[in-house]
């Protein structure tokens, strides 16, 4: 991992917004203990990302921004407003049309994209009576209210926070990359069938047998540190148990020593939305494939990463609370699953293709237009510029316009979605059969 990646790499003390860390490796060590030895995967990604006041978006509100700062990795709000704005459009269209007056967003990160959105609504003459925003870390709520307080009172007067959801609601509901930092199982195939990856306490390792996470790491001196910086008495470990692990059917075409995700968690989410959904569009942007892109041979890693200071891992055990740990989502299991719990499957594609028929290129024209048209200088030019970039990334294969896809389910609407005009992509998410014998 590289040297700019991990606290105190420099030599020097460890930031002091990182001392809660040993906290944390206690803390996991005595639900290992207290699990009799082994801990599932979830459980231990579950207490590294959200362990009250320890957990890495518990403990480090500042974990996303824009590229060069403190921040570990930029989502797609961060890198420009004309995201929210083309998002926009979708929301208002459908909020009309069905006659849904709430907005709710899940996971809503440093908030610029409540007050992005918040804001092009209004241009698009139309707001929710409520904009309900869902967050399980108090420190990521507590700078969500920040952002929300320099909104306009006519914006900012419409957003609550819910710690629970209503018995029924009619909504529009949003998702950012929330699906992806749900915790995820892990499973191992073996000869005598799929096995499920746990994490235990170990006996002393010698330095010498142990490595640094892949990713990049600059040099011996940083592999050292590397140890340096863990537990080299009591290490973290990874250890299989059969648990009965339920296998998804295209997990067949998997090879031997395999290893993927089993997204419980964020299939439960879905399944608890719909039963407390009365009337609604459900509109889910993150990176996945659907399930036999997820489960071709060539994946026969998983999707498991971990990223701190804009880079990549793979060592998810390394300093837990540390690092941001995500896995793809499996989308034809999310469409299953939402199937199964009475919501409709409205539209998938990728982001690209949503955002270009939600209008993302009159958008940015306007705005390049608009700067155009004002004051003369070098800054318009350059705002102007940073525009078009940004547009870039989000629509470039190469970048997050095909990676990253976009979901509707829904329940009880009637009107079709602009954002899945062109290049609805539903029927990928059938389950396709893979090679003959058992998953």
């Amino acid at each position: 991992m590289p040297e700019a990646a991990r606290p105190g790499s420099d030599g020097g003390p460890v930031e002091p917004a990182w001392n809660h860390l040993p906290t944390l490796l206690a803390c996991i060590k005595q639900a290992i203990a207290e699990a009799g030895g082994w801990l599932p995967f979830d459980r231990y990604m579950e207490l590294a990302l959200y362990a009250p006041g320890l957990g890495y978006y518990a403990a480090a509100p500042g974990v996303l921004g824009a590229w060069g700062g403190s921040s570990d990795f930029v989502t797609a709000p961060e890198l420009t407003p004309l995201f929210a704005a083309t998002l926009a459009r979708q929301v208002a269209a459908a909020a009309q049309v069905e006659g849904l007056a709430t907005v709710v967003e899940f996971g809503a990160g440093s908030g610029r994209l409540a007050c992005d959105l918040l804001a092009a609504l209004h241009a698009e003459g139309w707001l929710p009576a409520q904009y309900a925003i869902v967050e399980v870390s108090a420190a990521m709520r507590a700078r969500q209210q920040e952002a929300v307080a320099t909104l306009p009172a006519t914006l900012r007067e419409r957003v609550v926070w819910w710690d629970a959801l209503p018995a029924c609601f009619d909504a529009v509901v949003i998702g950012n990359e929330v699906l992806d930092a749900m915790p995820v199982k892990l499973a191992l195939r073996t000869q005598q069938g799929w096995i499920e990856r746990g994490v235990v306490v170990t006996a002393p390792e010698p330095a010498a047998s142990r490595q640094a996470p892949r990713g990049g790491q600059g040099n011996s001196g940083a592999a050292q540190r590397f140890l340096e910086n863990n537990d080299t008495e009591q290490p973290l470990a990874w250890a299989e148990r059969a648990t009965g692990v339920a296998p998804r059917p295209s997990m067949r075409a998997l090879p031997l020593g395999a290893v993927t995700e089993i997204h419980q968690a964020a299939e439960a989410f879905i399944s608890t939305l719909a039963e407390h959904l009365g009337r609604g569009l459900l509109l889910f942007i993150d990176y996945g494939f659907p399930a036999h892109e997820y489960d071709h041979p060539q994946r026969s890693g998983g999707t498991l990463r971990c990223h701190r200071a804009h880079r990549a891992h793979d060592d998810p055990l390394w300093q837990p609370g540390a690092s941001d740990i995500t896995a793809h989502v499996n989308f034809s299991g999310i469409a299953q699953i939402a199937a199964q719990a009475g919501l409709e499957l409205l539209g998938y594609t990728s982001q690209a293709r949503f955002l270009l028929n939600c209008g993302l290129l009159d958008l940015l024209g306007a705005a390049v237009a608009a700067g155009q048209q004002g004051e003369s200088g070098a800054p318009r030019s350059r705002a102007g510029l940073a525009q078009t970039a940004a547009v870039q990334k989000l629509l470039s294969e190469a970048e997050m316009g095909e990676l990253f896809k976009v979901i509707a389910l829904g329940r009880g609407l009637h009107a079709p979605l602009m954002g899945f005009d062109q290049g609805d992509r539903r029927a990928a998410l059938a389950l396709h059969d893979a090679a003959e014998g058992p998953p």
